[in-house]
């Protein structure tokens, strides 16, 4: 499960129209090793395009939905740790991964 923590206005690239993206929060936390072998604690978190306006982005905080947040990998970019200061170049984002349903029984059913 994952928990809608926030939301943010984003531009879209294509057309400059506005839109809000909510943003999903693991509920599974990790051990994370940084560049310079330290140890902290942290958990997935990725945004997702949506169509709401946003007095329901304000509402949907707090609400779980079934999925989780996958590694996906990209170009290199740099980062900035917010818990550390550190800047390290990743090659990987983190996705919404929606729950997979192998039969319409568990679909109808679950």
């Amino acid at each position: 499960m994952l928990t809608i923590t926030s939301y943010s206005d984003r531009i879209s690239s294509k057309d400059g129209s506005s839109y809000f993206a909510l943003e999903l929060t693991s509920n599974e936390p990790e051990i994370v090793i940084s560049q310079t072998g330290r140890h902290y604690i942290s958990t997935k978190k990725c945004f997702m395009s949506s169509t709401f306006p946003e007095s329901i982005c304000k509402a949907m905080i707090g609400k779980q939905i079934p999925g989780s947040i996958a590694k996906v990998e990209c170009d290199p970019y740099d980062f900035t740790n917010p818990e550390t200061g550190e800047i390290i170049t990743r090659q990987h984002r983190y996705e919404y991964a929606p729950v997979e349903v192998s039969t319409s029984e568990q679909a109808v059913f679950a």
